[in-house]
């Protein structure tokens, strides 16, 4: 092939034969080519080889341990770690992958913004140009290397601890519709329910947040003004920052936990174990995550051969804290088959 041909395969610049087209892509696999940097971008990289990690929150201190995980890893192997946060939002995420392309960037590390109407045309764009990234969150369809958890496991385990305390009205604290996370949290509180005598409905899910001021603004939504007869008397929430919030917002109604609500979060952030009332949670083994992600990436980046998309799920643990109990005069192990937050007004 002439190098006009190829440039133009490479960057879509100009008419070309489908069947060359074909035999150019077949060639940039075997070969495991990347393109090379741009004159400007080269003297960066003199100075030092770079990665980045791209989160959704950057006020949640779950991505911290992660981060640090992922910074101590790269600079074991000679890499410098950027850190950019999308907010969950598909645009800020989409322009900073490109930004991070065209400055050089060795290799992503992606925790992606996803909904029914995201557009993955970026991360496509990622695999076609044979660029290394990983992702911390699974996209169906996107041949990608992969470190997550079993969410659904880590919140059947949260949920089928309420339901042995004896927790016959339970109710879910829904993170935000832009991660999968949080339909696979839905997802393990119905196996834990339909295991149990419970019953668990849409009903039962309310929609809250990734922040603590979600939590807080749910929580006195969802309770103010209900009847004690009408009220969970259990809480599983997306993340820890929800049920912090949600805790905040009980205590100002005169509710207690977990006399009156046993709460449960996700992920265990470090500063748990520290509260007045250290909450009983999901433990994510998040330094894990972040190191073996970047263990990952930098294979990828370094390698001469086609890598292979490699997916590791790391387990989730049940921490049993304080915020969890039996609800007063509850027998363990039961309850009647009714709705799992007892429904009633809203």
């Amino acid at each position: 092939m002439s190098k006009a041909t190829v440039s133009a395969v490479i960057n879509d610049s100009g008419p070309v034969r489908d069947s060359t087209r074909d035999r150019v892509r077949a060639a940039i696999d075997a070969l495991n080519y990347r393109r090379a940097p741009a004159a400007g971008a080269a003297s960066l990289r003199q100075k030092g080889r770079c990665i980045a990690l791209v989160i959704k929150e950057i006020d949640n201190p779950y991505y911290g341990e992660i981060i640090a995980a992922a910074r101590a890893q790269a600079r074991t192997s000679g890499y410098t770690l950027l850190v950019v946060s999308s907010e969950g939002e598909y645009d800020a995420e989409r322009r900073a992958v490109d930004v991070l392309q065209a400055k050089d960037v060795d290799g992503l590390i992606v925790t992606p913004v996803l909904d029914e109407q995201t557009d993955l045309s970026h991360l496509f764009e990622l695999k076609r140009r044979n660029f290394p990234f990983v992702l911390l969150e699974e996209i169906r369809g996107v041949q990608a290397s992969l470190v997550d958890v079993d969410n659904v496991e880590g919140s059947r385990l949260a949920v089928a601890h309420l339901i042995e305390l004896g927790h016959t009205r339970i109710a879910h604290f829904a993170g935000p519709s832009y991660s999968t996370h949080s339909m696979q949290r839905v997802d393990g509180v119905h196996r834990a329910c339909s295991a149990s005598r419970l019953i668990f409905t849409e009903d039962d899910v309310v929609p809250a947040g990734a922040h603590l001021e979600d939590g807080y603004r749910c929580g006195l939504e969802f309770f103010r003004g209900r009847p004690a007869s009408k009220r969970p008397t259990a809480v599983s929430c997306y993340n820890d920052l929800v049920a912090l919030g949600l805790c905040r917002a009980l205590t100002e109604l005169g509710l207690h936990v977990p006399e009156d609500v046993s709460v449960v979060g996700f992920d265990d952030i470090s500063l748990l174990a520290y509260l007045p009332l250290p909450l009983t949670t999901v433990r994510i083994p998040k330094a894990e995550m972040g190191r073996t992600a970047t263990q990952m990436l930098v294979r990828q980046v370094e390698s001469n051969e086609i890598v292979r998309p490699r997916k590791v799920f790391l387990d989730a643990e049940l921490v049993v804290r304080a915020s969890t109990a039996p609800p007063a005069g509850a027998a363990p192990n039961g309850g009647r088959r009714q709705s799992a937050a007892a429904r009633g007004s809203r």
